[in-house]
């Protein structure tokens, strides 16, 4: 996913922190998790970094405690994730990362998305070359961290590529570095505003800024759907 393409997304992400569709999707996330690994954040890296996350997006604490408390729920549902990949409008290459308590819902959903918005859903492992999973951090950029010096100590916790903006600082690593470089930065004092697995594409590519629109629309209508958890994409 390009570097402009996740400015854009950012300036979204924050119209999105205070409406109640992107919640649910954070509270599924932090349940998972606390499913997965205990409900206890000092022993589950992937639960501290959901509740993280879900902060960074001002959820509010009891929202995210009950997204904790349902994991141990005797009804608490079982949730399967999913990930689909397709095809947009001007040939753009998307996949959808889903997290599912019903696949055949999902997948028709998904479908239907696609192909109301000019897109199509290919078969599963036809984009395998075009992305790679990424670890990706971002943390304010506030000026109070000496960044070389950090780019430096946090090569030998995985880091590959550290990309400085105004307000912000995009860490990128190995997907199997994504415990060891959360640790690092939080023993260097620094707050992440998120952390996560990410799907980078290989070879970003330019397009104008009327079909970037149309793309657009399509994954604006995918990230309506309360099972898909993020949509990434090979725009530069």
């Amino acid at each position: 996913m390009g570097r402009a393409f996740e400015a854009r997304r950012a300036g979204k992400e924050k119209r999105w922190g205070e409406m109640s569709r992107l919640y649910p999707k954070l509270g599924k996330i932090i349940t998972m998790a606390a499913k997965a690994g205990g409900s206890d954040p000092n022993s589950n890296t992937a639960l501290k970094t959901a509740i993280s996350n879900a902060k960074a997006q001002n959820m509010p604490k009891d929202n995210i405690e009950k997204a904790i408390k349902r994991a141990t729920a005797s009804d608490a549902a079982n949730y399967d994730e999913i990930s689909y990949e397709g095809k947009g409008p001007h040939g753009a290459l998307l996949w959808v990362e889903c997290a599912t308590d019903n696949s055949t819902r999902t997948v028709a959903n998904v479908k239907a998305v696609f192909n109301k918005n000019g897109g199509q859903v290919v078969n599963s492992g036809s984009l395998d070359f075009m992305f790679t999973r990424k670890t990706v951090i971002e943390f304010e950029n506030t000026g109070g961290v000496d960044l070389e010096e950090l780019e430096l100590e946090l090569i030998d916790f995985g880091l590959e590529e550290m990309d400085v903006q105004e307000e912000r600082v995009l860490i990128y690593g190995e997907f199997t570095s994504f415990g060891d470089l959360v640790k690092a930065c939080d023993d260097h004092g620094i707050s992440s505003k998120k952390a996560t697995l990410q799907r980078v594409a290989n070879n970003p590519v330019e397009f104008t800024e009327a079909q970037i629109e149309e793309i657009e629309a399509l994954i604006d209508k995918l990230e309506e759907d309360d099972d898909v958890q993020a949509v990434y994409t090979n725009i530069a």
